[in-house]
């Protein structure tokens, strides 16, 4: 096994892990500088190699009479924001080298290249059968290690849950959070699931020594358990959007009742204060008046108050 990196005085962020006949490259972030290492060391379309640098690439697969070019999409969830991003992966697949160039926000592609940088067990195992079954273990990683985020995201909802339904707290916001970060997540794995449909046959010939039928197999039942996962919590999360509206929703009616009522029950104070507030002589007025009208005056307003109240009892709106 032989590794090599390319290191400051040569100011390319290029490592190569060889072993056999398959050479491994992996480019860290790629600039125009390793593209143009790329020119002189290889013969990629020039159009392939723009891509690299792109970042409004939508995923594909272009295949050659000797090589493959691929552009992954994969999932990024941030833990802090709890919202996802997508991270391009771009892959070239020839017979005896397989290159890799991304900006190392993929955990389980950076993981797996170190260890075959200091593993030579894993490196024998990885590269023995091949360019195509390298990557087929870069996507199985990636595959493997997003159930544990799903993992997360189940415990996210199910906290969600008990403060939905809490009339205390509340929680719009934090499902509108959610449900965005699923639309993003699924945006990002479904077209990533038709992808390794795509690979299956199109890898062949860059695989030696082995029946790929049942890893991959395998690996779009992962891709299809994690997008049918997907598919319930978006279910859950519409329910708990519309539960949180109709809640809300409840919540302010209470609320409008209970203002209505009280608007209501004052009205009558309202009518006989501002009867009395009128500049002419009235019965109990001020000219001819005494404590014994004030009181008198809010007896009735009080009766009128208590009357309304049983009225809208009686009539259950309160």
């Amino acid at each position: 096994m032989a590794v090599t990196q390319m290191g400051k005085e040569e100011q390319l962020n290029i490592e190569t892990i060889t072993w056999g006949n398959l050479t491994w490259i992996n480019i860290q972030p790629p600039t125009k500088r390793e593209i143009e290492y790329l020119v002189k060391n290889f013969s990629f379309h020039r159009l392939d190699l723009d891509d690299v640098l792109s970042r409004t690439q939508r995923p594909k697969i272009d295949e050659y009479s000797d090589y493959l070019f691929v552009i992954l999409h994969f999932q990024i969830y941030d833990k802090v924001t709890r919202v996802s991003t997508h991270s391009q992966v771009s892959v070239f697949v020839g017979e005896n080298y397989l290159i890799t160039l991304h900006e190392g926000e993929l955990r389980p592609l950076v993981t797996l290249f170190k260890e075959c940088q200091i593993n030579e067990t894993s490196c024998k195992e990885y590269f023995s059968h091949g360019s195509g079954y390298l990557l087929y273990r870069i996507l199985d990683r990636t595959a493997d290690a997003y159930f544990s985020i799903l993992d997360k995201i189940r415990r996210l909802m199910e906290e969600m849950e008990d403060r939905v339904f809490d009339p205390h707290i509340e929680t719009a916001q934090e499902v509108a959070i959610m449900r965005r970060d699923i639309i993003t997540q699924r945006r990002i794995l479904f077209p990533m699931r038709t992808q390794v449909i795509d690979l299956e046959s199109k890898l062949t010939r860059y695989i030696k020594k082995i029946d790929m039928g049942v890893y991959w197999g395998d690996l779009v039942d992962h891709f299809n358990k994690i997008c049918e996962s997907l598919d319930e919590i978006k279910e859950t999360i519409e329910v708990y959007k519309d539960a949180a509206f109709v809640l809300g929703t409840e919540r302010l009616n209470h609320i409008m009742r209970m203002l209505t009522v009280l608007g209501t029950i004052l009205l009558p104070f309202v009518v006989v204060s501002s009867v009395y507030g009128m500049n002419v002589i009235l019965p109990g007025g001020l000219e001819n008046g005494s404590y014994h009208s004030f009181i008198i005056l809010l007896v009735v307003m009080a009766a009128i108050a208590v009357g309304m109240l049983y009225f809208f009892h009686c009539r259950r709106w309160i």
